[in-house]
């Protein structure tokens, strides 16, 4: 069986050059070290380092075996920060990226909620409804509207039963009345929401085995899904929303459920991160904080 301390000599050697240099970081004598990288290399059967009295060098061999062995390290080290941050309350920042509605509306609240749990956390939020690119900006995590289209992000769902609903307030209905069937939103305005400069005026709907794609029109379009959702509440036209974005204002009355027999397109929340080193124990705990408090509101979804 390997062992931690051989892989460690082995690492540090490849990387001081010198297996001396090597023994004083790990604090062990030059014989000790020497007999420890033996060891490695008898076990892997194979040479990994080429050795002369005035020089040590990687062998081919040895250059393709330090990529697996720093792996294994880092592995082995992030294992142990996890063990200790399990046995501590949760600190430091978490950066966090979410859709402006979901942010402003729905998500501010849980934080406060979750910041009072977990006072040692500070958190730094970004509300923005275009994807945040993860390997370039300032976001550990991001929650996003659909499944990621790269596939080298890791993706943990939060709410996957989450669907689209239309809506409209009740001072739109009482002057325009209430669509009977999806054809009719022809006859209504229809609040439009814009990403990276396209108007989304398809919208989809199923009925048992029939779907329906309705192109739709109106005189408003705005890039922030949030200000549709407010334009809906102050009558301007109907909307077509995340459950999640109004759940709240239908709740609250601000806002009717229109043609609730029809199914609105599947729209899943999903927490995403560019690495699953950054899956640390404020981003499971902020996951499951959240992903409860979604199921509350899903669980008065008017096609439940």
């Amino acid at each position: 069986m390997l062992r931690f301390d051989d892989l460690q000599l082995f690492v540090r050697t490849a990387e001081t050059g010198s297996l001396s240099a090597a023994a004083r970081l790990l604090d062990v004598s030059p014989a000790v070290a020497s007999a420890a990288l033996k060891r490695l290399e008898q076990q892997l059967q194979v040479r990994l380092l080429a050795r002369s009295t005035r020089s040590l060098r990687l062998t081919p061999e040895g250059e393709l075996y330090l990529v697996h062995a720093r792996l294994a390290l880092q592995s082995l080290e992030e294992g142990r920060q996890q063990l200790v941050g399990s046995q501590e309350g949760i600190c430091g920042v978490l950066q966090l990226s979410a859709p402006s509605d979901l942010g402003r509306n729905t998500l501010l609240p849980w934080l406060d909620a979750f910041q009072d749990e977990h006072p040692q956390l500070q958190l730094r939020l970004l509300l923005a409804d275009r994807v945040t690119d993860l390997f370039r900006e300032p976001v550990d995590i991001a929650l996003r509207y659909g499944a990621p289209e790269d596939s080298s992000l890791v993706a943990l769902p939060v709410a996957p039963d989450n669907r689209r609903v239309l809506c409209a307030s009740p001072s739109y209905i009482a002057q325009h009345g209430s669509p009977q069937s999806v054809e009719e939103l022809h006859q209504h305005n229809c609040l439009l929401y814009m990403l990276h400069g396209r108007a989304y005026d398809r919208w989809h709907f199923q009925d048992g085995k029939r779907e329906v794609l309705m192109n739709v029109a109106g005189d408003r379009v705005c890039d922030d899904a949030d200000v549709t959702r407010r334009w809906a509440v102050a009558g301007r036209g109907v909307v077509y929303k995340s459950w999640l974005d109004v759940a709240e204002d239908v709740r609250e009355g601000r806002l009717q459920v229109l043609l609730p027999n029809w199914l609105g397109e599947p729209t899943p929340l999903y927490l995403v991160c560019a690495h699953r080193a950054q899956l640390s124990k404020a981003v499971h705990l902020l996951r499951e904080f959240v992903q409860l408090r979604c199921q509350r509101l899903l669980d008065a979804a008017p096609w439940r």
